[in-house]
């Protein structure tokens, strides 16, 4: 029976671990016989590192490496009762001693900072601010219950003192993040973050992000490389590819997912630019986009039609346009109403008496103005005006646009409607107020109900 051969990893001789925390302890280095954690020579006993860091392992020297071995093994680990603990608590007259990797399960604190200062259970230093988590609060990490209470697994954001953590998951989100990207789950804070993070022995590596430094996204920086014709010509293959002339790659314009030769895609050498077949048929060309857009509004209307539509924007408007048909029968003309629910604001303000200019006779308008009702120039008559009320024939109301719709006489007999309502409107005692909206909504009330 053959033996399984024995593990070849060489364990740590400060902490006598094969297999340790990298987070905590930090990678292994081996050189001249020797083997450690980096972090583990740094927290060790009067351990010192020198400045050429080419030195034995990152400038600690191997002769002060054995010495210090030598002295931890007469001291056993509090944690965990074995001896070769190197790490000894900075509080004066506490001969506590623990292993790197037991720091955490003793409840020990290691602070990640220049001078390297560890303290046991009793002397670590605590959180000062003043906070309790909320029953049923969860760690915004790993979204596990806190406890009830501050402790040394249980942390909390000293800047928004809302965001509460385990010591074990804020250290890993620490590990990946950075000193550039570590920051409070929910506050975003980082200055006082960082610092009470350090304090209370939280390792925040001094690099780039790890999914920078590992190159996860090194794929989207790629550009396409190969011809994806269904044929390709080149004699070179379809990885080939020249700065210009009938085998430079062009991608695709819109995607860049994809790419061709010049000669595969049979086009001059004055073709800027190529679309593959997939993003063709979705419609991003030009020429695609323009079919899809449809025929104007203006192309839809019937060849018929002598004035155009009413706007999409007054749909009530729509149904009122009737054509007139020959013969007596007079119906009333809204192309005035049309125009002035596409322009409200352009309803011309009341003037003076003496500034008026009289009306054209309906004999001298053409037949086109004569259809379209009155013009932008000539003002409504003022039915408030003496002058202008002993003008009008009987039985003729003051807005001669609203009565029949057009200022000339045609022949045969002529229908007027009751007009009493209006004329009763007209002259309520808000009618000074000159309000172009005012107007309009109290002419387009009128019109909707006809």
């Amino acid at each position: 029976m053959e033996r399984a051969p024995a593990s070849t990893e060489q364990a740590c001789m400060l902490c006598r671990r094969a297999e340790a925390d990298p987070d905590i302890c930090g990678c292994k280095l081996e050189k001249e016989g020797l083997c450690a954690h980096v972090f583990c020579l740094f927290f060790a006993n009067e351990l010192y590192q020198q400045r050429l860091k080419e030195l034995g392992l990152m400038g600690f020297l191997p002769e002060d490496i054995r010495r210090t071995i030598q002295r931890a093994a007469q001291k056993d680990c509090f944690v965990c009762g074995e001896n070769g603990a190197a790490i000894t608590c900075h509080e004066t007259d506490c001969d506590r001693s623990f292993h790197l990797p037991c720091a955490v399960e003793g409840g020990c604190v290691t602070q990640f900072l220049p001078q390297y200062r560890s303290f046991c259970w009793e002397h670590r230093p605590e959180q000062a601010v003043e906070a309790a988590p909320e029953e049923n609060t969860t760690c915004l990490i790993c979204l596990d219950p806190v406890g009830d209470r501050k402790s040394y697994g249980t942390m909390v954001c000293p800047a928004c003192k809302h965001a509460w953590f385990h010591r074990g998951c804020i250290q890993g989100q620490a590990a990946r993040a950075g000193i550039s990207c570590f920051q409070c789950p929910l506050c975003r804070d980082k200055e006082e973050f960082v610092l009470e993070m350090l304090t209370v022995g939280i390792r925040i590596p001094f690099r780039l992000p790890s999914w920078e430094n590992s190159r996860a996204y090194a794929a989207l920086y790629e550009r396409h490389g190969r011809c994806d014709a269904s044929e390709c010509l080149c004699p070179g293959g379809r990885e080939q590819a020249e700065e210009e002339g009938p085998w430079q790659l062009l991608l695709c314009c819109s995607c860049a997912a994809e790419g061709t030769h010049r000669r595969c895609a049979y086009s001059g050498n004055s073709t800027a630019s190529w679309e593959c077949n997939s993003c063709a048929g979705l419609g991003t060309d030009s020429s695609t986009a323009s079919e899809l857009a449809g025929p104007s509004t203006a192309k839809t209307s019937s060849p018929g039609s002598a004035a155009p539509g009413p706007s999409h924007g007054s749909p009530v408007l729509e149904g009122s346009s009737r054509s007139s048909p020959p013969g007596p029968k007079r119906v009333r003309d809204r192309s005035r109403l049309r125009r002035r629910a596409q322009t409200p604001y352009s309803w011309p303000r009341r003037r003076p008496e003496s500034s008026r200019a009289p009306a054209p006779s309906a004999e001298s308008r053409s037949p086109r103005q004569a259809a379209l009702g009155p013009s932008h120039g000539s003002p409504a008559p003022d039915i408030g005006s003496p002058s202008t009320a002993s003008q009008l024939p009987s039985g003729s109301s003051a807005f001669p646009a609203l009565d029949s719709g057009s200022c000339s006489s045609l022949p045969g007999p002529v229908r007027t409607r009751d007009r009493s309502r209006l004329r009763r409107r007209a002259q309520n005692p808000y009618s000074h107020l000159d309000s172009p909206m005012l107007d309009f909504a109290f002419l387009f009330s009128y019109s909707g109900g006809a």
